[in-house]
């Protein structure tokens, strides 16, 4: 297999499942090479074009203002949160249904609950943008999601436009035989210049919390700049929170807000935790269920263990008519295997693999060495989530599909307007909800070390 960054590595991507040469190239040169546009379950899409968003069924009272949220060049959770300010209320009274990719124009559906229409013209934020398109008695929520529209260009490609079709090919011809890709949860839930999301979420998992502090506010990647590196290596050296406060810049506001707590209580790392947004908390421990699934996930494929097939042992997702995974799940045994494999042929369930968490036993069979094995190897168990209470996030545990269907994929070859003498590519499709458009698009570019990762702009 092709040797993966390792950068991907540390989350728990290892594998490649093509072992055709890629493009190359560079993604997010500017935002608007990186489009996301949201569709609901209901239908609803929403478009980066404001003039061209309407809502399925609205109607003209209900508990939640509905609207459309353009945003270029921002955080999701920041955005909400900036959001929140501008109308003077609690960021957990706006619901959306997926965080979309920072460094992108998107577009997404969000609620608002309890505010009239008329106090959206106080809303007034660089790279933001909002339409209110009526009202509804249900919030937005990620329940509502149907998936995600993607138009990708892929910049500064050094090969010929045969070469780089004649690679596109052989590759969709991989990806056709595997039955799609694997649903590794991308780079965006970790990060890509800073990747440790999951390391500070399994320090809460683990109750230290002074540890999940100072991963957080101290880690040094190499790939930030200079300065801040420089800042966050003297707070791990000198743990000062007081002068950290006051040279961390204003950008860094989770950071910020930790730090301000910790200037008065420097050894109340769980009072600190308590300071950042519910959603980043909650995002720091599904990040590390996210590491653990791309582990389980990534030795399943490097053992060459079926993911089109459902062995004994496996668990098995029913689907409904959209090709969504319902609540109900089957455990599949020599009794079932068989009937099992026929619906999963005809697209009625699929195979699932465990979020890990005290609710969701693991698997058994293959499957269930690999997760024994690798929570064996982290030193961590199903019942450790529970101390994620702590910071009153909950999680249960889950199954997550191991596969993810590109729906419509078009790819076009063309001059890259912007590098006299490359080509671009054009990446148009559409993935269900919870799959990662970057990790389709590493399978065409094949990044093998971080600094082509980073160049990349993943």
């Amino acid at each position: 297999m092709l040797r993966v960054p390792s950068i991907e590595e540390n989350i728990g991507i290892r594998v490649y499942i093509t072992e055709s040469r890629g493009l190359g190239g560079i993604i997010k040169r500017a935002p608007e090479d990186f489009i996301v546009e949201e569709v609901l379950v209901d239908g609803s899409m929403a478009s980066v074009r404001l003039e061209d968003n309407r809502l399925s069924s609205p109607t003209e009272h209900g508990r939640y203002l509905i609207c459309v949220l353009v945003k270029r060049g921002w955080d999701a959770l920041l955005a909400i949160d900036e959001i929140a300010k501008a109308l003077s209320i609690s960021s957990d009274r706006i619901g959306f249904a997926g965080i979309k990719d920072a460094d992108a124009l998107t577009a997404q559906h969000i609620s608002i609950g309890g505010v009239p229409l008329n106090r959206l013209a106080n809303i007034n934020i660089e790279g933001l943008l909002i339409k209110p398109l009526g009202y509804s008695n249900e919030k937005i929520s990620p329940e509502k999601l149907f998936g995600n529209r993607f138009r990708i260009t892929v910049r500064s490609i050094k090969i010929g436009e045969k070469t780089a079709k004649r690679r596109i090919e052989k590759i969709n011809e991989e990806i056709a035989e595997f039955g799609g890709i694997p649903n590794f949860f991308g780079h965006q839930r970790f990060g890509t210049v800073r990747p440790i999301t999951h390391i500070v979420g399994k320090h809460i998992v683990m109750g230290n919390f002074k540890d999940a502090i100072l991963t957080f506010l101290t880690y040094q990647s190499p790939y930030e700049g200079a300065r801040i590196r420089e800042i966050r290596r003297e707070l791990c050296e000198t743990m000062d929170f007081d002068s950290a406060l006051r040279r961390f810049p204003k950008s860094l506001i989770y950071e910020r807000l930790i730090l301000t707590h910790l200037s008065k209580s420097p050894n109340d790392y769980l009072g600190a935790l308590q300071k950042v947004p519910l959603n980043l908390r909650k995002l720091f421990v599904q990040a590390y269920q996210s590491y653990l699934f791309n582990r389980f996930l990534s030795e399943r494929i490097r053992r060459k263990i079926p993911i089109k097939e459902a062995l004994e042992g496996d668990y098995a997702i029913e689907l409904d008519e959209n090709g969504l995974p319902r609540k109900k799940f089957l455990k599949v045994e020599a009794s079932n295997v068989k009937a099992i494999n026929d619906e999963l042929k005809r697209g009625r369930v699929a195979l699932g693999i465990p979020l890990v968490g005290p609710r969701q036993p693991l698997s058994e069979g293959l499957q269930g060495e690999i997760e024994r094995e690798i929570l064996e190897e982290e030193d961590v168990s199903q019942e450790d989530f529970k101390g994620a209470g702590m910071i009153k996030v909950n999680v249960s545990g889950g199954l997550r599909l191991a596969l993810a269907k590109i729906i419509g994929l078009k790819v076009d070859i063309l001059d890259d307007i912007e590098t006299p003498g490359r080509k671009a590519a054009t990446f148009n499709f559409m993935l269900l909800r919870g799959a990662y458009a970057t990790i389709l698009l590493r399978e065409y570019i094949k990044p093998t070390t971080d600094k082509q990762l980073i160049k990349c702009g993943f």
